[in-house]
């Protein structure tokens, strides 16, 4: 058995460096890149003038995939101006200098891009070796979660196999985006408190999380109030719920303290017009535009992602052990009703279900139906007992 589990571990280690290399050859260089890097360069330099950091940003973008400012105005867009807005920032320093307050509300993701700058990697190396380190941290908490769910090696071997290859996973890991490092941060804070029994240290990756994607904030509210109503059977002090929420909040109105772009300025220039001056001068908001978007997006973007499949396995699984008298049927229907209200409430805010921005959600529901399905021991110790 011992042998069994050191050849598996070498296995997916090699495993783990090949995708590794695969990602950091394969990159995706979407747009938003332009605006890490310059926030990069921002921190690192910070009496250089916006000119120079716009002109260093774009020659070396441009150099590096001449192809990233070939869009046209006659290619399809969603917003109005979307196509000629890139051209735009290219040639405005003052624009592009605006736009870089709607990436600055990620600070932990662009924190870590300064630390791998600083380490002395190339700049869009930096941001790249974020998202892949991120895939590779997230396969491994991955594989341990799943050793200690179906305790058996081998299977838990293959299905994070199967797991790495899931396409939403791997697209976040090859773009310039928050994605992958927030669902890395979820996952943590969710195993250090279920699995691990460590409060803290959950606190701290789900504040990190926050400060990674602020739009986590939302499912971690409703995570909070199901430990709050579980809380005796969990086993968890009120004070300590109460105080760990607050820090997760505190990280939350940090960045909307520091943010100079409303959401509504935020909402037009993703999905109606474009602001070309955010911050400055943004256009007027009318709430008829954004509850039309909303009625034709909503029903289309719910159903091109995957919650409506997950959603059937949910219900299948469920349906076959649940009980009324049970509290751990109810916990259970609880979680899964919290994901997808959050999903839709973030909706709301952002409309927009990219499938590579939803992997956070996606992993959590996957494993969760894993440990209902497959789990041969109660690894959540003083966990909900059915009829309890």
């Amino acid at each position: 058995m011992k042998k069994t589990r050191n050849i598996l571990a070498f296995i997916f280690s090699l495993y783990l460096c090949i995708m590794s290399y695969y990602l950091y050859t394969h990159q995706y260089y979407n747009v938003d890149l332009e605006a890490y890097v310059g926030l990069v360069y921002k921190s690192e330099y910070p009496d250089m003038k916006i000119e120079d950091i716009h002109k260093k940003v774009y020659t070396e973008l441009k150099g590096t995939n001449p192809k990233l400012f070939g869009i046209t105005p006659q290619d399809e867009e969603i917003a109005k101006g979307e196509n000629t807005y890139y051209k735009v920032l290219s040639e405005n320093p003052k624009a592009y200098e605006e736009e870089l307050q709607l990436f600055s509300v990620k600070p932990f993701y662009n924190f870590i891009n300064l630390m791998f700058f600083k380490l002395g990697f190339k700049v869009t190396t930096s941001i790249f070796l974020t998202s892949i380190l991120s895939y590779a941290f997230i396969l491994v908490l991955i594989f341990c979660f799943l050793i200690r769910i179906v305790k058996n090696y081998p299977l838990a071997f293959i299905i994070t196999i199967l797991i790495s290859l899931f396409k939403p996973l791997l697209e976040a890991s090859r773009h310039a985006s928050a994605d992958s490092l927030s669902c890395l941060l979820l996952l943590l804070s969710l195993y250090t408190f279920m699995v691990r029994k460590k409060h803290l240290a959950a606190t701290v990756f789900a504040m990190l999380c926050v400060l990674t994607r602020p739009e986590y904030f939302i499912l971690y509210s409703f995570l909070y109030i199901l430990v709050y109503v579980y809380r005796n059977s969990l086993q968890i002090k009120t004070v300590k719920v109460f105080w760990s929420y607050a820090y997760v909040l505190l990280s939350f109105f940090l960045i909307q303290y520091f943010n100079q772009i409303s959401w509504s300025t935020l909402f037009m220039n993703q999905f109606t017009q474009v602001q070309i001056y955010p911050v400055s001068d943004p256009d007027p908001f009318y709430f008829p535009d954004y509850l039309n978007f909303l009625k034709k997006t909503i029903m289309l973007d719910f159903n091109g992602s995957y919650f409506p499949l997950l959603l059937l396995f949910i219900v299948i699984i469920l349906a076959n052990r649940f009980s009324l008298s049970s509290k751990k049927s109810w916990a259970q229907c609880l979680f899964f009703a919290s994901v997808y209200v959050s999903v839709f409430l973030r909706y709301l805010v952002f409309p927009s279900l990219a499938n590579r921005m939803m992997i956070g959600f996606y992993l959590i529901i996957i494993l969760s139906l894993i440990y209902i399905q497959n789990s041969k021991t109660d690894i959540f110790k003083n966990s909900l007992e059915a009829g309890k």
